[in-house]
């Protein structure tokens, strides 16, 4: 029997009670209900309820360095054991695994087979064999295996790995120069299933490298080392890394000089520290080559190896290696082969290798080559092998064979792919692509193909057209020239080992459905060379871009809130009532906005150049014109890139971009030289077109850092400027910058924020100037999930061109108060792949409310946009 105690006074009956909670304290049932659900979340994920009897949980390292306490977390990697990951200090991956249970055979059997009527009845609805096979089912045993895998077991606390870890404590410090280290550890209990590791090290003082000697018994080698610099320091302190640099830097140096034997396996060091305080002696020692002959191990000393010979197959196959040669031809210095007509010009193939006859054989040499040939897009999988030249009695000479392995000279490829960006909320495109190879027998590529695309856009002007409302499609060409053309020879400003290459496009496309809807025709004629390791360059000699808007009277339907501007304007100061919707009392599109604006600017209102209203029709008819025009691009431009990231792995890596382009100059100059006569607004036109004149630069770097043990810091950081002279006083939109989407800040759509302290909340906001600054930790959450938490600080503005609104234009140092700030949070989901992002952005501090109203006033999840992405930002 149980007694209920209630500490209220019952006026009716219980059931009205409750209702009357229900209906007077929603706030408070909320509350009780979620601090049950928390209750019964955290009863389930204790993570000590899977800690064995008499074990404890690992939940914190100490390693303590003469007595002091240390943080550095590449010592903390030497340990055996480490504690279970945390988020924040939760241990998530811990709890998943706690709340599987461990013998779901046992309730399996106590469900079922231990209760005889339970296991009758199922029996009646499935059969015998049926209720066994739910052993095996994911309710019983599949989500147990879910849960262990993806969460983490809990680390115990043990006394071997424990030693363990001492004994690579103690390498990790001999290998830094500590050979006297001494290492001891202790188990702290902070609780009954809780317990802490700690280590305690005694280095004693490191030794330093007090000389350098050599024992080289090759003497060809001998006179090789003497020529080059060590990097082993006297007087820096002893590291085995330093001695492996060491051996690297030595081995590659004798293989580019001649030693095709050699390898890093033949050098060894001898560290003499006996009777010595605090100092070593290095003895480089270098042995000779050794060999089998007849099952006896025989040596001699290594010798300098010269290329004699080249030859290169230029159709060879595993089909036909053993076939008769029956075309050759020699070319500088080079003996090209066919299984059947050579069908290349000798120049082609000869300018992608590197080797030379006579020369000393070179690492360096064999893999730029492979490289180059490579880069020709012609050969499958190049392959470059060395023979001793029986010719020669010395036996002192290599004869180079390279095995080129033709593609086929069409194929036929296409792709589909599903997409995003600040445009398209979805997006299909298909692609169809004929390549040619070989075109003019100098190893050229040419690519045609045909592409469309399909997507779902919420910012186009009509919220009412289905759900596919962009459209796109076109032609490309690309030619590939592997080398420079020009009239003269450029091998001393681009050497080939920079594998230099020639692109010329074209390109025809058509949209339909966004914004103004625009064909679009485009032309290179690039170079692309590759100065160093991870560096990329390409200057486009000559880059045009035609523009043709084929919808400008749809400009207000789609500039939304440019036309409710214009609108509010127009309802005190219009006088014509013929520019007015009776039905609605708004503006027509296209006449009445069109008219209006006029009378406004040629003073035909009560609006004068003083009157804020007045500067603000003036500021939408410019947008209007720079927008809805067409444009003529002639530009050159040069694109730099360098990275340090040395493969995917790595996330401590730095990328830097810049760009330097140029538009109009050239014209602008033959126009003047020729006396072509200008215009009535005083600029030069081709095709009847103005054509534009800028100068654009821009910078980006981007930054990674390691975090701890799996996450990673991010930033990036981004300034573009456009600046227009001469032929215009306006940039391009195709030309401009816009801010905010998925891969910019994300608190704001793409093009909804800026420009400035403008509040266009509608349009399509771009500018000529770009600030922009992101921050983003990221780290893993559990199996491929991750997240992030991000902040992202940036704006456009209007400098040096023909704005004149006050809001949009940066004017001095001040106007960076302007700079928005998002912040907000993610989930990525890797696919190994592509990674798929979902990003939340709260607009944190918005430069377009007014002074006082612009911190966190939109902090909430009312305002928050969610951004779907592929891939990282940045």
């Amino acid at each position: 029997m149980y007694n209920f105690f209630f500490p209220f006074k019952i006026k009716n009956s219980f059931a009205e009670y409750s209702r009357s909670i229900f209906f007077k304290g929603k706030k408070n049932a909320a509350k009780i209900a979620v601090f049950i659900l928390i209750s019964v979340f955290f009863y389930a994920c204790n993570s000590e309820k899977r800690i064995p009897p008499r074990k404890q949980l690992l939940v914190k390292n100490e390693i303590f360095e003469n007595d002091k306490l240390l943080k550095n977390q590449t010592i903390y990697d030497q340990l055996y054991q480490q504690p279970n990951s945390s988020i924040l200090g939760y241990r998530m991956l811990l709890n998943i695994y706690s709340i599987a249970n461990p013998n779901p055979d046992s309730t399996f059997n106590l469900k079922y087979l231990n209760n005889q009527k339970k296991y009758d009845r199922e029996v009646k609805w499935l059969s015998a064999k049926q209720v066994q096979g739910l052993r095996k089912s994911f309710w019983y045993y599949g989500i147990h295996q879910f849960l262990k895998e993806t969460g983490e077991a809990p680390v115990i606390a043990d006394t071997l790995k424990a030693k363990k870890s001492l004994v690579r404590l103690r390498s990790y410090y001999f290998n830094n120069g500590y050979f006297n280290v001494k290492a001891s550890f202790q188990i702290d209990s902070l609780a009954p299933k809780k317990a802490q590791m700690k280590y305690f090290l005694t280095t004693g003082n490191p030794f330093f490298i007090d000389s350098v000697r050599t024992n080289i018994k090759s003497p060809a080698l001998d006179s090789l080392y003497k020529k080059l610099k060590s990097e082993l320091v006297v007087g820096k302190q002893y590291k085995l890394e330093d001695f492996e640099n060491e051996k690297s830097h030595i081995s590659t140096y004798f293989r580019n000089h001649g030693a095709y034997r050699f390898q890093p396996n033949y050098i060894n060091f001898d560290i003499d520290t006996i009777n010595k305080k605090d100092k070593a002696t290095v003895v480089l020692n270098i042995e000779k080559y050794s060999y089998l002959e007849n099952d006896s191990t025989k040596t001699e000393p290594f010798k300098l190896y010269k290329i004699s010979d080249i030859k290169i197959y230029t159709d060879y196959s595993t089909a036909n290696h053993n076939k008769a040669i029956k075309d050759s031809v020699t070319y500088n210095n080079m003996t090209l082969y066919g299984f059947q007509k050579i069908k290349y010009t000798p120049h082609a193939i000869t300018d992608a290798i590197f080797l030379t006859k006579g020369e000393l054989f070179s690492d360096t040499r064999t893999v730029l080559s492979t490289r180059y040939l490579n880069n020709l897009k012609t050969f499958n999988y190049p392959a470059i092998q060395y023979e001793i030249d029986k010719k020669d009695t010395t036996d002192q000479s290599l004869v180079a064979k390279i095995y080129l392995t033709p593609r086929k000279k069409y194929s036929f490829g296409y792709t589909l792919d599903f997409t995003h960006s600040n445009i398209e909320d979805f997006g299909i495109t298909a692609s169809i692509t004929e390549t040619v190879r070989n075109v003019f027998n100098g190893a050229e590529t040419l690519e045609i193909s045909a592409r469309g695309n399909i997507g779902a856009s919420n910012d186009i002007a009509n919220s009412n057209d289905s759900f596919f409302n962009v459209s796109e499609y076109g032609v490309d060409a690309k030619l590939n020239f592997p080398r420079v053309l020009f009239p003269f020879k450029t091998e001393k400003i681009i050497p080939k080992s920079m594998i230099p290459s020639t692109v010329v496009s074209l390109g025809l496309s058509k949209q339909t459905n966004i914004g103004l809807d625009k064909e679009n025709f485009t032309g290179s004629f690039s170079y692309n060379w590759t100065p160093k390791r991870n560096t990329t360059t390409r200057l486009d000699l000559l880059n045009f871009q035609f523009v043709r808007n084929l919808n400008p009277s749809n400009y207000f339907n789609v500039y939304t809130s440019s036309y409710d501007a214009l609108n509010d304007i127009a309802k005190t100061h219009n006088k014509e009532p013929s520019y007015v919707d009776t039905s609605t009392g708004d503006l027509i599109i296209e006449s009445g906005t069109t008219g209006f604006t006029n009378d406004v600017l040629t003073f035909k209102t009560d609006l004068r150049p003083e009157d804020s209203e007045f500067q603000d029709v003036n500021s939408i008819e410019q947008q209007r014109i720079r927008l809805s025009d067409n444009d003529f691009i002639l530009a050159t431009n040069f694109n730099f890139t360098k990275t340090s990231r040395r493969d995917l792995q790595d996330n401590d890596f730095y990328t830097f971009r810049t760009k330097l382009e140029s538009a109009g100059t050239v014209l602008s100059a033959v126009s003047a030289i020729g006396n072509i006569p200008k215009n009535q607004n005083g600029n030069y036109e081709i095709f009847n077109l103005e054509y534009s004149e800028y100068i654009k630069t821009e910078f980006d770097f981007i930054k990674h850092w390691s975090v701890g043990k799996s996450g990673i810091f991010a930033m990036r950081s981004f300034f573009g400027i456009a600046i227009p002279y001469g032929n215009s006083n306006s940039i391009p939109f195709s030309k401009s910058y816009f801010a905010g989407g998925s891969n910019d800040n994300r608190a704001w759509q793409p093009y909804n924020l800026g420009p400035g302290s403008s509040s266009f909340s509608n349009d399509f906001n771009e500018a000529n100037m770009k600030i922009a600054i992101s921050g983003e930790y990221r780290f893993p959450i559990f199996g491929k999930w991750g997240g992030a938490l991000f902040a992202d600080a940036g704006n456009i503005w209007n400098v040096l061109d023909a704005v004149t609104y006050e809001p949009a234009k940066f004017d001095d140092i001040k106007d960076l108060s302007e700079i928005a700030l998002g912040t907000g949070f993610g989930i990525r989901y890797d696919l190994s792949f592509f990674v798929i992002r979902l990003d939340l952005g709260f607009k944190t501090y918005n430069p377009a409310k007014e002074i006082g109203e612009r911190w966190f006033k939109q902090y909430n999840f009312a305002n928050v946009v969610y951004n779907f992405g592929i891939n990282y930002p940045f």
